[in-house]
């Protein structure tokens, strides 16, 4: 709650929200900007180490935002052993 982040003295604490990349809203259907939405948080995180606050918005895997498609699946070697798709 936010009384008890205010009581451990977090209150100061940059914010930063884990949400779906593909929305400002918590729903990914809602794609872009969409309007009239309100964003439900399911759990704040406190990340006293690095000092973040992290409220948890819609349902996510939490890790670094990936492409749709991964850089590795574009990798590809051909029949004379050249590879392609590298950065």
């Amino acid at each position: 709650t936010i009384q008890k982040i205010n009581e451990l003295g977090f209150d100061k604490f940059p914010i930063c929200m884990a949400k779906t990349q593909k929305s400002l809203s918590d729903d990914p259907a809602k794609k872009g900007r969409p309007r009239d939405f309100t964003v439900k948080i399911r759990e704040i995180e406190i990340a006293a180490g690095a000092g973040f606050i992290i409220p948890i918005a819609g349902t996510i895997m939490r890790m670094p935002g990936l492409p749709d498609i991964p850089s590795a699946e574009l990798i590809d070697i051909d029949n004379d052993g050249n590879i392609s798709g590298l950065f």
